[in-house]
């Protein structure tokens, strides 16, 4: 069940009812002790007036009638004392105030030995009844006497103390209510601030940040996990508009030449050879177009763990040497080498892995300078098969290290002499890497760049790689 409250409504009634809870144990035991302190009193004054009667008796001979005379002179003026005064049959021997009695005790019956309250013609009372000799020659006369003592002004007392005590707890928990509610709105107002730049937060205005400086401990935390999932939106935002205005310019190129094309070879009634050479210029577009297609459909598979992949045992250094082959014409003419050492084996998807080696390699042959050798390096240890592909050539700056295996992403002009590809091939490697378990690195200086990739090692792989 929820609560239709603001957090700061929740907070001031909380305030009240601790406030009010407490002050109502508080109200409760102060009671309890007033009035445990005036049944004391009561009970002192009884046996006080015990006390007085036992010297009055003293006094006295045994005549009861003597001893009347002198408790009525001793309890004149005392309104709020009643006495009874009965011989051992329960006969009446003196009487003041007999109206402050039940009427059972009026009519002779005893009370009890202990103090005991009762309620008579709408006043209180405390009373009991002890047995008192009076002094003679031989064994004297017991008499019974029984106090009744009026204590409606301490009724009084506590209904006043109970009634302002119950004023005050009211008046304590709405003060109470309103200091939490005025202490809440306060303390929580980084989280309204927090929550106007989230209302001003959209696609245009991803880089405000929520203010770190001078935020409570409780709001620094969200604060900082806001920001920086703004951070991440705001980046992987910015990727995906880089991404689709990609997308645009490498579209536009290879349309805008089909549409040319088409255009030239409607100007005019062309022979069949000529409409066969514009047809095959096409097809070389649409060929273009559907690799980059291709490509990104594959990266958003991987990117969606839906990629379709087989496990078989793969030889790095069998596929490194069928792709040197097959490259060797396009390295032949540029006058670069291609060098394979060492061997391991792996557990893959053979087509993906030949894919990433060849992108690699292409990579490597397109932006070696003429005359160098590519490297292709396989080595493993205990847990991984590392296979490096490595060129001479134009160093890859620092600043572009981090954004190599983007999407549509180039190092720059000075790499990209030799029919650079979408930018798609090195954003497949790694996600390729990335489906078996592995990674792929770069790394560039002093002329040599050396792209790392690593994968498990298989089961039964040899240590020794000569």
């Amino acid at each position: 069940m929820s609560w239709p409250f603001s957090l700061t409504a929740r907070i001031a009634l909380l305030f009240a009812l601790l406030t009010a809870s407490l002050l109502v144990v508080v109200g409760a035991v102060l009671g309890r002790a007033v009035d445990a302190h005036f049944r004391e009193l009561d009970q002192h004054e009884l046996a006080g007036k015990f006390t007085l009667i036992q010297n009055l008796m003293h006094g006295s001979t045994d005549d009861a009638g003597a001893l009347g005379r002198r408790m009525a002179d001793a309890f004149a003026g005392q309104e709020t004392i009643g006495v009874l005064l009965r011989n051992s049959d329960g006969e009446r021997l003196f009487a003041i105030r007999a109206e402050h009695f039940p009427l059972a005790q009026q009519q002779g019956a005893p009370l009890p030995d202990q103090a005991t309250m009762w309620t008579q013609n709408g006043r209180q009372f405390i009373g009991r009844e002890k047995p008192l000799r009076l002094p003679g020659a031989d064994t004297g006369q017991w008499v019974h006497v029984a106090l009744a003592l009026d204590i409606s002004h301490h009724a009084h007392f506590l209904d006043q103390v109970r009634t302002r005590l119950w004023l005050g707890i009211s008046l304590a928990a709405v003060t109470a209510a309103l200091l939490g509610w005025l202490a809440a709105y306060k303390g929580l107002a980084p989280l309204r601030r927090v929550t106007a730049t989230a209302h001003r937060l959209s696609a245009e205005q991803l880089g405000e940040r929520l203010a770190e400086h001078g935020a409570p401990a409780e709001v620094l935390e969200l604060a900082k996990a806001l920001n920086g999932m703004l951070t991440r939106l705001e980046s992987s935002f910015q990727r995906l508009k880089d991404f689709s205005a990609d997308i645009a310019h490498e579209l536009r190129t290879p349309i805008s030449n089909l549409m040319t094309q088409t255009q030239v070879a409607l100007s005019r009634a062309r022979s069949a050879e000529e409409y066969r050479e514009i047809l095959a210029s096409n097809m070389e577009e649409y060929e273009r177009i559907a690799r980059m297609v291709s490509d990104m459909l594959f990266l958003a598979q991987a990117d969606n763990g839906r990629l379709p992949r087989t496990a078989e045992t793969v030889e790095l250094a069998v596929e490194a040497q069928a792709l040197a082959e097959f490259y060797e014409a396009l390295a032949d003419e540029a006058g670069i080498g291609i060098a394979i050492t060492g061997h391991a084996t792996v557990t893959g998807d053979r087509l993906m892995l030949r894919r990433a080696l060849s992108n690699l390699l292409s990579n490597a042959l397109r932006h070696a300078e003429p005359g160098s050798t590519v490297d292709i390096a396989i080595a493993c240890d205990h847990t991984r098969v590392t296979l490096t592909v490595s060129n001479r050539g134009e160093t890859i700056v620092p600043e572009q290290l981090p954004y190599i295996f983007e999407r549509f992403h180039r190092a720059g002009a000075g790499r990209g002499k030799h029919g650079e590809g979408a930018g798609l091939g090195l954003a497949i490697c790694r996600s390729i890497a990335e489906v078996h378990g592995g990674s792929l690195t770069v790394d560039s200086a002093s002329g040599r760049t050396t792209f790392r990739l690593q994968l498990p090692r298989s089961p039964g792989t040899a240590l020794a790689t000569p």
